[in-house]
C-alpha cells in the first residue's frame, strides 16, 4: 500500500497564494502539522519513504524521516504543478483579474492548463509513473510526502473519476491519505 501525506502549511497557504514548484518553507504552523504527521506515521510500518524535492515537502519529509527512521528518496515526479504565470499570485487576485481563466481552472479537467504552465493531464501522467515506480520498487508500504495538487490528481487516478472530480477532493496541510 501506498499513503500520501501533504506538506505541512506555508505562509502561501495561509494567504491563498499560487505556489506550484516555488520553495516556500513551512511556517510555525506547519512545522507543527509535520511533527504531527511524523507521529501518526510512526503508528504505520513504512519500509519507504519518498518525497518531492520541493522545499516544503521536503522540509515535511525529513521531520518524517527522522520520526520513522527512514532516509527519503526525492522525485521530481512528486513535485507540485507547475503553474507558470499564477506562481506567487493570490487567488483572490487572479479571480478578480483574469475572471474567465479563474472560471476554466475551477471547472478544471484533464485538459486544464496554467497559463504558462502544465495541464492537469501532463501532471496527472508524472504523478502516476512515479507511483507506479513506488509500487514496482517492493518496497511497501510506502509514504510519499508530496503536495495537494499531487494527492488530487493520484486520487482521481485511482478512484477512476476523471480529472474533472479534481476540486471536490479536500487535503489540507499534513493530511495522510491511503491510496
Amino acid at each position: 500500500m501506498i499513503h500520501l501525506a501533504r506538506h505541512g502549511e506555508t505562509d502561501y497557504n495561509a494567504e491563498r497564494r499560487f505556489q506550484g514548484q516555488s520553495d516556500v518553507p513551512l511556517n510555525a504552523r506547519g512545522l507543527e502539522q509535520a511533527r504531527e504527521l511524523a507521529a501518526a506515521a510512526r503508528e504505520i510500518p513504512f519500509v519507504a519513504l519518498w518525497a518531492s524535492p520541493v522545499l516544503r515537502a521536503r522540509q515535511t519529509a525529513e521531520i518524517v524521516a527522522e520520526a520513522i527512521g527512514l532516509e527519503p528518496r526525492f522525485d521530481a515526479r512528486f513535485a507540485e504543478h507547475d503553474v507558470g504565470r499564477w506562481q506567487d499570485r493570490l487567488f483572490d487576485d487572479i479571480a478578480r483579474e483574469e475572471p474567465d481563466l479563474w472560471a476554466a481552472w475551477q471547472a478544471a479537467g484533464k485538459d486544464w492548463r496554467f497559463p504558462g504552465g502544465e495541464s492537469l493531464g501532463e501532471h496527472q501522467e508524472r504523478v502516476v509513473a512515479g507511483l507506479v515506480d513506488v509500487t514496482q520498487s517492493l518496497q511497501l508500504p510506502a509514504l510519499v510526502v508530496c503536495h495537494r495538487g499531487v494527492i488530487r490528481s493520484a486520487l482521481c487516478h485511482t478512484r477512476n473519476e476523471g480529472l474533472d472530480a479534481y476540486h471536490d477532493i479536500a487535503v489540507p496541510n499534513g493530511a495522510l491519505v491511503a491510496l
